[in-house]
Order: structure tokens, then sequence, then C-alpha cells
């Protein structure tokens, strides 16, 4: 029997609990309830838009989205956001997915810093930058009724999770923060760490090698 928070079904599903079971154990527990409400929230604003999201893909794009954040998972040469990607893409198609399926979920998880663009792209690319900009920033929050979020946070806690994500990511960043360059991730290394340099877009194209 599935179970049910807030009205949405966590598939019963063989894909699924395996990968409950991979982010349970490479994530602490704030990632993995980050990960799970990002997927519930997610998939109530798809719902209220109407849109026809595979749930399980949905699920896999909540619960890997900040795989690249952990040590299991993190590379030292490219964006966190690639190294979910990768990890989500290569479970879906060793669990019989298309390629096509796979692709969406991989877009969904390295776009998911990338505000509007994937609302723009395929449902299940949509529905985890929804959960993102709900479970993170509290964007369009009061979509959701305030018996919806009670469930969802009885089932994944949120403590302290502000401090707690904020250093989850810079923990996830710190050794890659050249990575960060055109992305907000760039806002979290600077708040930790006030020795770092930001590079400069501007003067990139002021000093590229181009005479005029």
């Amino acid at each position: 029997m599935s179970e049910v928070i807030a009205g949405i079904a966590i598939p019963d599903t063989d894909l699924v609990r395996q990968a409950t079971a991979l982010v349970k154990e490479a994530a602490d527990e704030t990632l993995f309830n980050h990960s799970r409400r990002v997927f519930l929230w997610g998939s109530l604003k798809a719902a209220a838009r109407g849109l026809d999201v595979d749930p399980e893909l949905a699920y896999v794009g909540g619960l890997f989205h900040d795989l690249g954040l952990t040590p299991s998972y993190a590379t030292k040469d490219r964006r966190f956001e690639l190294d979910g990607a990768e990890a989500a893409r290569a479970f879906l198609l060793d669990h019989g997915r298309t390629e096509s399926e796979a692709r969406n979920v991989w877009l969904a998880i390295a776009l998911h810093t990338t505000p509007e663009v994937p609302l723009h792209l395929e449902p299940e690319v949509a529905v985890v930058i929804l959960g993102v900009e709900t479970d993170v920033l509290g964007l369009g929050l009061d979509e959701i009724t305030a018996q919806q979020r009670a469930e969802v946070v009885a089932a994944h806690p949120r403590p302290d999770f502000k401090n707690r994500i904020l250093r989850s990511f810079y923990q996830g960043m710190a050794d890659r923060p050249d990575t960060t360059f055109g992305t907000m991730n760039d806002d979290v290394i600077a708040h930790f760490d006030p020795s770092f340099t930001r590079t400069d877009f501007v003067e990139l194209i002021k000093n590229s090698p181009w005479p005029e």
C-alpha cells in the first residue's frame, strides 16, 4: 500500500524503494527530509496546475536533486547539480526507464537552480523546481493549504532548516567554488568564506583575447 502524505501518494514500486534507500544512505537527515518535501511540494503544485507528471520520475527528480552535495556523489570539477543529474540518469536507465525519461529528470536536476527555464519544459522538469522554490525560498507557499503544510512538515520536519540547508550547500561546494560562477550558488560561498572572490562576468568580457 502506498504511503500518502497531504494527499500525495509515494509510488509503491521497487524503483521508488531503491531510490529512497540510495538517498537515505548517501544524505544526512536534513537533505533527505528536504528532498522528500521537494517531491511533495512539487507534486502538490503540479497537480494544482493540471500538469500530468509521471510520479516515479518526479520522485527520483526530487530525491536526487541535491545528491551532488553528498560526499558519495560529489565531484571536484563540476557543478553539484550535474553530479545529481548524472546519478539520476544512470539510476533510471538501470531501472528500465527510457533515455528520454532519464533525460527529462537529468534536466530537472541540472536546472533546479536556474529560475524560470524549467517551468517551460516537460512536467517532469518543472515539478522539481516547483518543489525546490517552495521548500528553500517559500515561493508560492500560499498555494499550499495550512493542512497540507502541516502534514508534509509532520512527516518530514524542518528543524533549523534555513541554517542547516545553507551549511549543506556550502559544505557541498566549498572545495569547488569556481563551479558556482554564473549561478546563485556563489552567494552561498561568499556568505561563508569572506576570502572568496567572485568571477566577474563583465571583467571576463573586457579582458577577453579579442582586440575589440
